[in-house]
């Protein structure tokens, strides 16, 4: 393993930079204008930290009406960051002019950068990657916000491997301090660079990861959900007892089943097939209950039922709106 060159490269670029400036960095990629594809609350929240931190942002997804709560959505939490100081008017007037909302991939053909936000489908987003690789323009850099899958798979995909790299929000992006950077077979410093001076424009901290299945938080996270799943599978104790102890015992912010409803119950389950098959080992086979609860369309906070049930407390915030 300590000969592995996908060791060596991630290594390389982890430590300080040398005094004497590589050729690749001097031709960094100079990153003004990004595309995210995508709408929803990851592909939604990537495109308001562009615009909140000065960049055009192109915003793009087959769906108009995802699009149109993606945009209410963005103006709803800049107008709330205005209120809360944190951002000043003219500042958020900026970012939301900064803002475009498309159903076309061809309005991506000048970005400088796109990043991927859709369904965790390997094959749907190599159907992407083989659109965008047609559409962007040679010196574009394509990333993939997927959580799980392979980057060098997904830069087969398109004629520029050198210009493809995994940039992995956590949910919410504009609230969560970090991004998961993964290099593929293939990926340049000059992209490595580039990527990683982006995150940080966006006040990330940024962690590197080799191209494994799950790459570091996934890889960790999954498991331990879907040992939850397990717990109250088996009658170990009650969900409310399951999330209760590892809030208390470990200091976790949130239990592992209600952070599964909050990451959705599907995503969870995608992740958890791509460990088993990329890692080859059963003890990733995703637990019965959580393949249960998927099948019968119960995936958490966004159908408003998954291990528990929000549509009473959802219901309750529409009449108090109203």
């Amino acid at each position: 393993m300590l000969g592995d060159p996908l060791l060596s490269r991630v290594s390389r670029a982890e430590r300080p930079k040398p005094f004497i400036i590589e050729e690749s960095e001097t031709n960094m990629t100079e990153i003004k204008a990004v595309g995210v594809v995508g709408s929803g609350q990851m592909g939604s929240g990537i495109a308001q930290l562009a615009a909140v931190h000065g960049l055009d942002v192109w915003l793009l997804d087959t769906d108009p009406a995802a699009l149109s709560r993606a945009t209410k959505s963005i103006t709803s939490n800049i107008h709330r960051l205005i209120s809360k100081g944190q951002l000043s008017q003219a500042a958020g007037n900026d970012a939301l002019g900064h803002l475009r909302c498309s159903s076309n991939l061809e309005e991506l053909r000048m970005t400088d950068i796109v990043i991927e936000a859709i369904v965790e489908s390997e094959d749907a987003k190599k159907t992407l990657f083989l659109e965008l690789d047609r559409i962007a323009k040679s010196s574009a850099i394509l990333a993939s916000n997927t959580s799980s899958i392979s980057i060098t798979r997904l830069a087969s995909a398109t004629s520029r491997p050198r210009q493809v790299i995994g940039m992995h929000f956590m949910n919410p992006p504009p609230i969560m301090k970090l991004v998961e950077i993964v290099r593929g077979a293939d990926t340049s410093d000059n992209t490595f660079y580039a990527t990683k001076a982006l995150a940080e424009r966006f006040g990330k901290t940024v962690i590197c990861s080799q191209d494994f299945s799950g790459f570091v938080v996934n890889r960790i996270l999954m498991p331990m959900i879907n040992e939850a799943f397990y717990a109250l599978y088996t009658g170990v104790a009650t969900r409310e007892d399951i999330d209760t102890g590892m809030k208390l015992g470990t200091n976790h912010p949130m239990g592992p089943l209600q952070l599964a409803d909050f990451i959705g119950l599907d995503v969870c389950l995608s992740i958890m097939k791509v460990l088993q098959t990329g890692l080859g080992d059963n003890k990733y086979a995703p637990c019965p209950l959580l393949v249960q609860y998927v099948d019968a369309g119960r995936l958490g906070r966004k159908r408003g039922i998954g291990v528990y049930d929000y549509r009473a407390a959802e219901q309750l915030k529409r009449s108090a709106r109203l």
